[in-house]
């Protein structure tokens, strides 16, 4: 994969719970992280006394931020409902050149901030909830 540009890092939310995913506007970063626990099986017979990992075993995980300003009103409205109600919906991510990463996710954390001579700005969390899937593209 070669250089992409930043801003074709998207965060998509299902506005209607129906499957009609909408970019969540006005993100001006992004970052999507994979996480893996592991699960240490070492013992005294491990050879050279290295650590040993269970393969396969773990609970993995994934996370989502963005930062930008308010420039939709449908998706706002969106994510702040889905965080008062603390559900958790199908959300896509989309990684120039690479692929989708689609499934359930919850907002963990929604952050609102302005200065006296600048724009009102937020930063949105999403923590994974559940199995997702990887389409490449």
């Amino acid at each position: 994969m070669g250089a992409q540009n930043g801003k074709d890092l998207l965060v998509k939310i299902d506005l209607t719970g129906g499957g009609a995913f909408t970019t969540i506007a006005g993100l001006r970063a992004t970052r999507l992280s994979f996480n893996a626990e592991t699960v240490d099986v070492t013992s005294l017979e491990s050879q050279g006394g290295w650590r040993e990992l269970l393969g396969g075993a773990g609970v993995r995980s994934a996370s989502v931020s963005g930062s930008g300003v308010f420039v939709d009103a449908n998706t706002d409205d969106r994510a702040r409902q889905l965080f008062f109600q603390g559900s958790v919906e199908a959300y896509q991510i989309i990684i120039p050149s690479f692929g989708i990463v689609e499934g359930p996710f919850q907002i963990t954390g929604l952050e609102y901030a302005g200065s006296y001579n600048g724009e009102a700005t937020y930063e949105l969390s999403l923590a994974s909830a559940g199995a997702l899937t990887f389409t490449a593209i």
